[in-house]
């Protein structure tokens, strides 16, 4: 599932024929990297590709003022059937990916499993201030939102909260991880000096 082809070509759906800049200043105008996993910047590579693939035609080219030419596109048939698969896709597919935090748990030092405390605090008081600071952000631009784009960013806090919560139910049982990790590393040690006698 491509978010960026589907805001591109949903965009073109929505609101006709567009060139590279206005769908740019669309992306940025909905805070679309607040929401989704993609950057306004990559708006013209997105484009270049659905255009190669023929999902979206040159409609015409427009100038105005001292501004460069522009290509303006619109969605072609073929787009109009991606896009429904696309919106399909985005509904139906559940993404959760993998976070490097989870192995690095899993592989923990244990000669600094003391550390362990403080970076699991700083961790999840970052968590905390990054929520906190994403709410007040939604409260700014949330006049600028539909009701749907504000249940999409809902969707992101509600992911944060879940993560709170988890760190602060892992920071509850650290004495019994660190206690298994160092109990762990002890039978590792005696296991590799019995075999090396």
């Amino acid at each position: 599932m491509s978010s960026i082809r589907l805001f591109v070509l949903g965009s073109l759906d929505q609101h006709g024929p567009m060139h590279g800049r206005a769908l740019l200043q669309l992306a940025e105008q909905e805070h679309i990297d607040d929401w989704t996993d993609f950057a306004p910047s990559a708006v013209y590579g997105a484009i270049k590709r659905l255009a190669a693939e023929g999902l979206i035609d040159e409609e015409r080219v427009e100038k105005q003022g001292n501004y460069p030419e522009r290509q303006v596109y619109k969605i072609s048939a073929e787009g109009m059937d991606a896009l429904d698969e696309l919106r399909i896709q985005g509904l139906s597919e559940i993404v959760i990916k993998p976070d490097p935090f989870d192995l690095a748990l899993a592989r923990l030092d244990p000669t600094a499993l003391d550390e362990l405390p403080g970076i699991l605090h700083r961790r999840l008081w970052r968590l905390t201030e990054t929520l906190a600071s994403e709410e007040s952000h939604l409260k700014e631009i949330s006049k600028y939102l539909s009701v749907a784009e504000s249940w999409s960013m809902s969707h992101k806090f509600s992911r944060y909260r879940a993560e709170i919560e988890f760190h602060e139910r892992l920071l509850s049982e650290l004495p019994a991880i660190i206690s298994d990790e160092q109990n762990r590393d002890t039978q590792s040690r005696e296991s590799t000096k019995g075999h090396n006698e």
